[in-house]
């Protein structure tokens, strides 16, 4: 017999001893593909957002310029511009203005910016905003100041929900409506954004800059990118030990079903060997059992992972890692899929499956038949 039929014929025996246990074949599957999909859910998301985090930083500036007093954000000032703008390297310079309002009627925190393209009165919403806020355009906008003066702005246009992680909280405003929202004086800013030429040249211009202007932070674009990539780390740990008990309630499970085998089990395989199967092949069978289940479980569970997250918004997992408390960002994630995700969660299920197979079959396959079956 060719090695070929001979594992087509271990793979028929397989699959006929996984149909007659039927009932217990598809209790196993359902739970390792939920696992699956739980986990595959929480890599696949995570993912997903670092993307859309470096679409969105590639379109930004290089570097961010931030006046330091104390430890603490301050104005800068166009003097500061005009200094940065002169070193060579710089493509481009800009003063930005923006900052913070928490909304008492909605219970959100707003962005408000500066932008030069909108008319006095008014202004460009995020789509968090405006689904809070259940605005369109051509509605009014009312904001309640610092000061306690009420503000009404006529919302222009609403920011399309393709850049929502960063802009679901945005309201743009002309400049000086901003700064009589805020009270800030004219010829100040909240920062600078440095737009470099020539990518490579991105570190020594941002410690030209510091040196220049001792007192201020420059924040580069590979340091956002690593603070983005450290809250995701955190945030995907955060789910992770929160599913932490169903992952042990998984291994525990994998170890009892494949350690603990049945009598039934033990009885099939001292009669294989008693009609003259050896040891490698009886293994080689339960191998194959463990192939099928955990092979159809991970296919199963990836799939409901990937549809989860990109058909359904990921809306288990949403809340806990994107962080918005009230403007949650509503946006369709664009699959990021290597074959790093993949491997690692099958390193986290199928590995440990197929680990607490083998040693309970090599032990009864190697076992005295006649022993075995009594």
């Amino acid at each position: 017999m060719t090695a070929f039929a001979r594992n087509r014929h271990l793979l028929d025996f397989a699959v006929s001893s996984l149909l007659r246990q039927r009932g217990r074949t598809i209790l196993i599957t359902l739970v390792y593909a939920t696992i699956v999909a739980l986990l595959g859910s929480v890599l696949l998301f995570g993912a997903a957002l670092r993307g859309q985090a470096s679409a969105q930083l590639a379109v930004g500036p290089d570097i961010v310029v931030q006046a330091m007093v104390m430890g603490r954000h301050d104005f800068v000032t166009a003097t500061d511009l005009d200094m940065l703008r002169s070193l060579r390297g710089v493509r481009r310079a800009e003063a930005r203005l923006w900052g913070y309002l928490y909304d008492n009627s909605t219970a959100a925190n707003y962005t408000l910016m500066a932008d030069p393209e909108l008319s006095a009165g008014e202004a460009a919403i995020g789509e968090g905003v405006a689904r809070l806020r259940k605005l369109d355009a051509g509605k009014p906008l009312f904001m309640v100041s610092p000061a306690g003066k009420l503000v009404r702005l006529k919302v222009a246009s609403v920011i399309a929900s393709e850049s929502a992680l960063v802009s679901s909280d945005l309201v743009l405003m002309n400049e000086a409506d901003l700064r009589a929202f805020f009270s800030v004086p004219p010829g100040v800013y909240t920062d600078l954004a440095l737009f470099v030429a020539n990518p490579q040249e991105v570190a020594k211009i941002a410690e030209k800059g510091a040196s220049r202007l001792p007192g201020h932070r420059f924040v580069t674009r590979a340091d956002l990118a690593r603070s983005y990539e450290a809250l995701f780390n955190w945030r995907e740990g955060v789910v992770l030990m929160v599913m932490a008990c169903a992952i042990i309630a998984f291994a525990i499970f994998a170890f009892d079903k494949a350690s603990g085998l049945s009598a039934e089990e033990r009885r099939e395989i001292g009669i294989l060997k008693a009609i003259g199967w050896d040891t490698s092949d009886v293994i080689a069978l339960k191998l194959m059992e463990g192939a099928i289940v955990s092979g159809t479980a991970f296919l199963l569970g990836f799939t409901a992972a990937y549809a989860h997250v990109f058909l359904f918004r990921a809306g288990l997992f949403e809340p806990v890692l994107i962080g918005w408390s009230s403007l949650y960002p509503h946006f369709r994630l664009s699959p990021d899929i290597d074959g790093l995700q993949v491997a690692t969660l099958a390193l986290l299920t199928v590995l440990p499956y197929f680990a607490a197979i083998l040693v309970p079959v090599w032990r009864s396959a190697s076992a005295d038949p006649g022993e075995v079956m009594r």
